[in-house]
C-alpha cells in the first residue's frame, strides 16, 4: 500500500499544507475539502486510491495546517482561496488532472474549472453543489446574511461553530452514530477554536452567496466542455440534498449519480464504497 507523504508548499507567501501519496508518473487527483475540515477528512479514501493514482489533498488557506493570514493581509473569499489552490496546483505540476470536490471545495474547484478547463480531466463531486434546488432550507440563516449584513445576523451565524453544531453536522443522517469517529470533528473543532478563525468562518459565510451567483457560469461551464463527471452524495446530507446531485445531469447528461445512506461527512462510513464507485468511474 503506498504511504501517504505530509508536505508544505509555498505559494506566494502563504505556506499550503498537503498530504501526496501514490506515484508521481500516475493519473493525478486533486481532493479538495470543505467546511470546517481539512484535508484529514480524505484519510480512509487517500490509501484506497494511491496504487492507481497520483494523489495530492491540500488544505485550504486558513484551514487545517495551510497558514491563516490575518485578514487585514488576506481578504477572505472563495475568488482568492481558489486563486491560491490554483497556483498551488502549478507549483506541484498538476497540469492536468481529476478533482474530487467536497462542500467548500467545490466551487473552489469549479472556479479553477472555469479558468483552465483544459486542466480539468474529470470531476468526482461528494456533495458538492452548483444548483439552487440543491440548497436546503439550512442555508437560511447565512441567506440571511447575504441579504442583511448586519452584526446581528453575523453573530447569529455563530451558532454554526460551536462544538454541537460541528458533531451534528458529521453524525446526522447517518444510520449508526458509533461508524463516525470522533476524531474528525473534534480535530475540527481544535482548528475552529484558534484566535481569528472564527471570524475568517464568518467571512466566508458572507461570500458563499458568491458561489451561488456564479452557479450559471458553473453550468455553462458544464454544457459547454462536458467533463466525465460522478456525483457521489450522501443523500441524507442537511445542508446539500439529492435534488443537487440530480440537476447535473440537466448539463451533464452522461453524469453518473451514486446515493449512500449517510449524512454529509460521507468519507466517515462509506469510504470503501466511495473510493470503488471513484475507481470504477475512472477506469471509463
Amino acid at each position: 500500500m503506498s504511504s501517504i507523504a505530509y508536505r508544505y508548499a509555498d505559494v506566494e507567501g502563504v505556506k499550503i499544507f498537503y498530504r501526496e501519496a501514490g506515484n508521481s508518473s500516475a493519473p493525478k487527483l486533486l481532493l479538495l475539502h470543505g467546511f470546517p475540515s481539512s484535508s484529514h477528512m480524505f484519510r480512509d479514501l487517500i490509501p484506497r486510491l494511491a496504487e492507481r493514482f497520483h494523489i495530492v489533498a491540500p488544505d485550504l488557506p486558513g484551514f487545517g495546517q495551510s497558514d491563516m493570514p490575518s485578514r487585514e493581509v488576506f481578504t477572505y473569499t472563495f475568488d482568492n482561496i481558489a486563486k491560491v489552490i490554483g497556483r498551488f496546483t502549478e507549483h506541484i505540476g498538476f497540469d492536468r488532472f481529476a478533482m474530487y470536490v467536497f462542500d467548500y471545495g467545490a466551487p473552489t474547484g469549479f472556479r479553477l474549472a472555469l479558468a483552465h478547463p483544459e486542466r480539468i480531466a474529470a470531476i468526482i463531486s461528494q456533495n458538492g453543489n452548483a444548483y439552487e434546488e440543491g440548497l436546503s432550507e439550512g442555508w437560511n440563516p447565512i441567506r440571511a446574511y447575504w441579504h442583511d449584513p448586519s452584526s446581528a445576523n453575523r453573530e447569529a451565524l455563530r451558532a454554526l461553530l460551536t462544538h454541537e453544531t460541528t458533531v451534528w453536522q458529521y453524525t446526522h443522517g447517518v444510520a449508526d452514530t458509533a461508524q463516525v469517529s470522533p476524531d474528525g470533528y473534534s480535530l475540527d473543532e481544535f482548528y475552529l477554536n484558534r484566535p481569528g478563525a472564527d471570524e475568517v468562518q464568518l467571512d466566508l459565510f458572507r461570500d458563499y452567496r458568491s458561489n451561488v451567483a456564479l452557479y450559471p457560469a458553473f453550468q455553462e461551464y458544464f454544457r459547454t466542455y462536458q467533463p466525465p463527471f460522478l456525483a457521489a452524495w450522501g443523500k441524507n446530507d442537511p445542508f446539500f440534498l439529492p435534488a443537487g446531485a440530480e440537476a447535473f445531469r440537466r448539463d451533464l447528461p452522461a453524469a453518473v449519480l451514486r446515493f449512500f445512506d449517510t449524512g454529509h461527512f460521507a468519507l466517515e462510513t462509506h469510504a470503501a464504497e466511495i473510493a470503488a464507485a471513484i475507481n470504477e468511474f475512472l477506469n471509463r
